[in-house]
């Protein structure tokens, strides 16, 4: 018989749940008491929150527990990672119906606890509660080591645009998923088909966390994690800033050759045709949950490892705005929780 969550009590749940969690060295008091307690050496830490929704952020016929784990702890570790910060501890929040598999629910833990082991943070408590759909609320927290946060106010003109991390093949993989053309398994953990790449980016997004640490120590005047598209994204810098920001589309060419598969897959006759190359670039630059780093460097720097120049900052000519080889895209909008 299949074990659904009604089949226990908040406790039995639990029990299950809590010990599959990452434990980390920065955790004195973990999960059990009313709150957890976790070391602060750099007398400063930084904090971020996110929530994943059912049918919102993901569905269920798509993701496994695993990948929803994952993408929990991975889009909150990127914040902390764009501050210039190392993350240490995680506080989940998870709201279930009771016909869903307790498997599931474990399930969800590896996937917290796999996507935490590179940077050794823990989970160190959350709640418990139920609901019609599956929600995740996560809360991360960092240590800075001593180094000043990158903010995202500190682009000045002059300055180097660069990117670490893949672009576009988050939307790409959810296209190819709505599309009906491609199955979720061909994005599972190991899997090695020609869409895997794309498939897998969006289930299980897998941040260059370590190049946030050393963008900070290279210098970056400012940072975020491109969670909504990098137009929009870069548009948060530029106002920020007071600047304006020149994408090369040169330079993004590797980044829209590394998606063309997924556009020619979706009704493309060949990786030259028009059609392919837009829906491609559209990724690339509206595309969000890559969750690459977008920084902004002086132009003296050697760009850290990770990191490739796509563009300058600029003196703002009237509003800070993003362009493309000097032009405003026709479709900038990226991501909005609101007019998706």
């Amino acid at each position: 018989m299949t074990l659904r969550v009604r089949d226990l009590d908040e406790s039995g749940l639990l029990a299950r749940f809590v010990p599959l969690l990452p434990g980390g060295a920065a955790t004195i008091v973990g999960p059990g008491d009313d709150a957890a307690v976790v070391a602060a050496p750099d007398g400063r830490y930084v904090v971020s929150t996110d929530v994943l929704v059912e049918d919102l952020h993901f569905r269920r016929r798509w993701s496994t527990g695993y990948d929803v784990g994952v993408r929990a702890a991975a889009q909150n570790l990127a914040d902390v990672a764009a501050m210039g910060g190392r993350p240490t501890a995680l506080v989940v929040g998870l709201a279930v119906p009771g016909d869903l598999e307790v498997a599931w629910v474990e399930d969800l833990a590896r996937g917290l606890a796999d996507a935490c082991a590179p940077v050794g943070a823990a989970v160190v408590g959350g709640d418990l509660s139920g609901g019609p759909v599956v929600m995740v609320s996560v809360a991360v927290h960092g240590d800075l080591g001593g180094r000043a946060p990158v903010l995202r106010s500190g682009a000045r003109p002059g300055d180097v645009v660069a990117h670490a991390g893949v672009r576009g093949r988050s939307a790409a993989g959810l296209a190819l998923l709505e599309a009906g053309v491609v199955s979720p398994e061909e994005g599972a953990p190991g899997a090695a088909g020609p869409y895997a790449a794309f498939v897998g980016g969006f289930l299980r997004p897998a941040p260059p966390l370590a190049a946030g640490i050393a963008a900070d120590d290279a210098g970056a005047t400012a940072m975020l994690d491109v969670s909504d598209g990098l137009l929009r994204d870069a548009g948060r810098i530029a106002a920020a800033s007071g600047v304006g920001i020149d994408l090369d589309g040169g330079a993004l060419a590797p980044y829209v050759d590394d998606v063309l598969a997924a556009a020619v897959r979706l009704g493309g006759s060949s990786a030259t045709e028009p059609r392919a190359v837009d829906r491609a670039l559209a990724w690339v630059l509206g595309g969000g949950e890559d969750h690459g780093l977008l920084a902004t460097f002086p132009p003296e720097v050697t760009l850290p490892a990770g990191f490739e120049a796509i563009g300058s900052v600029l003196v703002a000519d009237g509003a800070p705005r993003v362009t493309v080889d000097g032009a405003v895209p026709a479709d900038a909008r990226g991501w909005d929780h609101f007019r998706a």
